[in-house]
Formats: structure tokens, C-alpha cells, sequence
């Protein structure tokens, strides 16, 4: 997590302009970039192979759970969001609302919307609404449940400032949308779904994460119970990394999900919901970039070795591709995590420094050179990405292919150590109103960013209390952590307090 004061890939540095410095890291890694369209992102291929790595991991850890895959529509009439009030409030600012059906041109040959629908359609910002007319069809019997079904799609939420990943007006995301038989099943699957994320999020992007419940405040509108894990990034705000939402009854009853019960009364069922998005792409960017652009843990990387091969000579080139592409294939058939290791032969013919800056700032975790004085000596030279960016480590070809999976697991556990690092350091248990006034205010005008994280704090449930922190600080509660039940005092009333909360600067 350091920075230094040294020629870097990235300008402007972490520690002169963090934003900047994380909007020109995306674009220099080709992750996305802005669309013509305001508000919304294209993903390039290699952001798209860090959302498909992500997506087929987190879909076998649903499966294992017991969740199957379906599609619902991206249009859902507005009337289904006036049935639940509060959820309706909640969204109603960020809907994109379809009004006309087709388009035809005026006297001048401009295009013009043409036919009113009956109804306006929302644009789905999340389908709670549209599921449940489904679910209400399917459940008649508490032999029916549960239903336990997750879909993959894309979602749209009105952003009025836009950051690539972190907001966008269009995202993709995963939501988990299920029914059961009790309030004890809804809230356990609540549960399970949460620490599903947190060991994704901890094990295959290298993130260590604060989990719990959100405020009232904090909660998804129309929720009961809102659990999340929050997790540090480098300017030590914090980042929403997955949210699951025990619904109780509130959704079942404004969708009519019904079931007859073991005792042959009507029922309305228990209702869950939760999603993780794109943004967590953004999450591992900022928890782990450096200096010199991105930098990803093997485990969701497209590529995990690039092989670069160097020909300063014609007449060397066939043979030192041939031993390029005959490494690539021995590697291909070791397995990382049990799975085939990612391996690409970069064999386009333009200058090897600049190859290799690409891949540095793609963030791609092994590079490995391979020219004519390695095939003399059956060597490689191998570069990882968590360590300096001239450091070069020279091995016999065989070593290195017996020790590949074992490279890959030493930088995915570094990973995450340097972050567990950063974030302890930075994580604080706040005794005062003055001591926490005074983490959050920044201690130099110069660099305002170096200041803050996370706040260990008692606070007395207040409502009242949250709003003046935010207004004085542009500070919230993450999370009321589990297991956290030590009591006190309210640092800023002096009321009894149960336990200490989360507070940070959020994205």
C-alpha cells in the first residue's frame, strides 16, 4: 500500500488525487471506459473476463446452496411498485421510467415517440416486484417451498454522477430472490447468503470484510432486516460489497404469495432477497491497485500467466515461440484451485518494454520472459505482480511449471495479508466525541484524503444522532458487526449502548 515519490504508470499517484488516479487506472488496464450514453459504462474484454470469472464462481457457490437460475423481465409495470409503499419511496428517484412504445417521424423527418402505452413500465432497478407476481402463481402449498431462485441480469438506477464500476446508471449484478415456509428458514437463508459473499469476497478477490446489519436508516426499502459486508479500500472509505435482505411477510403480502400450511390455513410467505454487482470489480481496483495500474487476484484474473516472448532477432523468433507455446501448453495442464491455469502467449510483434507495461497495468499476476539466451540456459525469467515491478526472478523452465500453482496461491494469500494489513491499521476503537470528530476531520489541507477509515464506536440507536454525524462528517454506520456485544456509552449522548458500530465514509 505504499507510494513513492518515483516515476509511475499511473499519473496522477494514489496519494496526490485518489479518484483521478482510480479513473485513469480502469481505462489504463482497459477495464471500461464511458459510454456515448450518459451515466452508463462499456465493459471492455478484460473487465469482462474479471465480471465472467466472478460470475461463474459465485454461481457454483449458489448452486451448492441449493439456488437455480431463472430470468425475469426487464420491464415491470408501475403499478406493481405502488403495492409496497416503502419500497416505491425508496427507488422512486432513480427509476427510468418507458412511456411510448414505437417511434415514427414528424413532418420534418425527425423521430418522435408515437404510441403512449397504457401503463408505464419501469426499467427494473431491482425485481422484487416482478418476481413476486411470478412466485404468487407458483406457491399454493407450504409443499411448494422453498423457492430458492437467483438470476444474472443487468439493472438500471438513475445516477446523477456517475464512476465507472463504483456508479453507474446501467450495472450488472446477480439477485438471489427466495420464499419459505417460516421466518426461522427466511432469516437462515439471510444468513447463509451473506457469509456465502464474505468468503468470495475473502477468498477469491483477497478482501478482507467487516460483516453485520445495517441500520434502520441503512436498510433496502421495504426490508425488515438488511445484512451486509463492508469492505476498506485504499483511500480508507468504505465500499458495500453484498447485501442480503431478510423481507419477512411485507413482499409476500403486496405480491399475494400465499400457501396454504401444514395445518390447512393461508399463509403468507417469508421472503428473501440479495445481490453483489459489478461495483465489486471497482472494490478490488481500489483495494489493491498501485502506482502502476491494477493489480488482480489470480483467482478472478483472466489471464493468470502471460508469456512474453522476446525476439530482438528474425532468425531466433520461430524457435523461441515454439518453446513459448510448449511452456503455455505444460501449464495449461496444471490445475489452481482445481481448475486449468489461465495461460496466454502474448505474440504480438511490437516492443517488449511496451508489452510488458500493458500487462503490468492490466494486472496480470505472473509474466514470464522467455528469449534466446533463456532457451541456452532452460530458463524463464519470472515477474510477479505483487512484488516490485522490476523485480525478475530467473528459474529452470521445469521449476518454474512445478511450482506455478504454488506462485499463484503465494501472491492470491499476499494479497490479501497486505490488505487485512491496511485495513487493521487503519480500523480504530473510538472512546470520545471529540477522539472521532477528530479521526474523520482531515489533518492536512494539502492532502485532505489522509485522514479517516473505520471507527469503532458505541452508539445509542438513534436516529437523530446518525443524521447530525452525517451532516457534520459525511459519515454513516456500515455496520452493526456480529458478534460484537460488548455494552457502554453512547460516545456522543452518554446512553446506554448494547454494542460498538462501523462508521466510515461510504461510496
Amino acid at each position: 500500500m505504499n507510494t513513492t515519490a518515483t516515476k509511475t504508470a499511473i499519473t496522477p499517484r494514489r496519494d496526490e488525487d485518489f479518484p483521478e488516479w482510480y479513473q485513469q487506472v480502469v481505462r489504463a488496464a482497459e477495464l471500461a471506459e464511458p459510454s456515448d450514453v450518459r451515466g452508463c459504462m462499456v465493459i471492455r474484454p478484460w473487465g469482462y473476463g474479471v465480471w465472467e470469472n466472478m460470475q461463474r464462481q459465485l454461481d457454483a457457490m449458489f448452486r451448492a446452496t441449493g439456488h437455480r437460475n431463472a430470468y425475469f423481465p426487464l420491464f415491470i409495470p408501475l403499478s406493481y411498485f405502488a403495492r409496497e409503499a416503502e419500497h416505491v419511496e425508496g427507488f422512486a428517484k432513480e427509476c427510468a421510467v418507458v412511456t411510448h412504445s414505437r417511434l415514427e417521424a414528424d413532418a420534418d423527418g425527425k423521430l418522435k415517440p408515437a404510441s403512449a402505452l397504457t401503463e408505464p413500465l419501469v426499467v427494473r432497478p431491482t425485481s422484487e416486484t416482478i418476481i413476486g407476481a411470478s412466485y404468487a402463481k407458483w406457491v399454493q402449498s407450504y409443499r411448494d417451498l422453498p423457492i430458492l431462485i437467483n438470476q444474472w441480469a443487468n439493472v438500471v438506477r438513475w445516477e446523477m454522477r456517475p464512476r465507472l464500476f463504483l456508479r453507474t446508471t446501467e450495472f450488472l449484478w446477480q439477485e438471489g430472490h427466495t420464499v419459505h415456509e417460516t421466518e426461522a428458514e427466511a432469516r437462515a437463508e439471510t444468513k447463509q447468503m451473506l457469509d456465502v459473499y464474505e468468503r468470495f469476497v475473502r477468498d477469491h478477490l483477497a478482501i478482507p470484510v467487516f460483516s453485520g446489519e445495517k441500520s434502520e436508516s441503512e436498510r433496502f426499502p421495504g426490508a425488515v432486516q438488511t445484512l451486509s459486508i463492508e469492505a476498506m479500500v485504499q483511500d480508507r472509505k468504505a465500499i458495500q460489497a453484498g447485501t442480503s435482505h431478510f423481507l419477512g411477510q411485507n413482499f409476500a403480502r403486496a405480491s399475494g404469495i400465499q400457501f396454504q400450511n401444514r395445518e390447512g390455513k393461508q399463509e403468507f410467505g417469508w421472503t428473501t432477497s440479495w445481490g453483489m454487482t459489478t461495483r465489486l470489480i471497482g472494490t478490488v481496483v481500489m483495494m489493491h491497485g498501485d502506482d502502476d495500474g491494477v493489480v488482480l487476484p489470480p483467482r478472478i484474473a483472466p489471464t493468470q500467466i502471460v508469456i512474453l516472448p522476446i525476439t530482438p532477432k528474425e532468425e531466433t523468433r520461430a524457435r523461441v515461440l515454439e518453446v513459448c507455446d510448449k511452456l503455455a501448453k505444460q501449464l495449461r495442464e496444471i490445475r489452481y484451485v482445481d481448475l486449468p491455469i489461465e495461460v496466454e502467449v502474448d505474440r504480438r510483434e511490437i516492443g517488449g518494454g511496451v508489452k510488458n507495461w500493458e500487462w503490468i497495468k492490466k494486472g496480470v499476476p505472473v509474466r514470464v520472459e522467455i528469449g534466446p539466451r533463456d532457451l541456452e540456459n532452460n530458463s524463464v525469467a519470472v515477474s510477479r505482480r505483487d512484488q516490485a515491478v522490476k523485480a525478475k526472478e530467473s528459474m529452470r523452465m521445469e521449476e518454474f511449471v512445478a511450482r506455478a500453482p504454488e506462485i499463484l496461491m503465494s501472491i492470491q494469500n499476499t494479497l490479501y495479508e497486505r490488505a487485512k494489513k491496511f485495513c487493521d491499521e487503519n480500523t480504530r476503537v473510538v472512546a470520545s466525541k471529540d477522539e472521532f470528530y477528530s479521526f474523520f476531520t482531515p489533518k492536512s489541507a494539502a492532502k485532505p484524503e489522509i485522514h479517516g477509515g473505520f471507527a469503532l464506536a458505541h452508539w445509542n440507536g438513534s436516529r437523530e444522532v446518525e443524521e447530525q454525524i452525517k451532516n457534520d462528517l459525511k459519515v454513516t454506520i456500515c455496520v452493526i458487526p456480529f458478534g460484537n456485544s460488548e455494552p457502554g456509552r453512547c460516545i456522543f449522548t452518554g446512553e446506554p449502548s448494547s454494542r460498538r458500530v462501523v462508521w466510515a465514509k461510504s461510496y
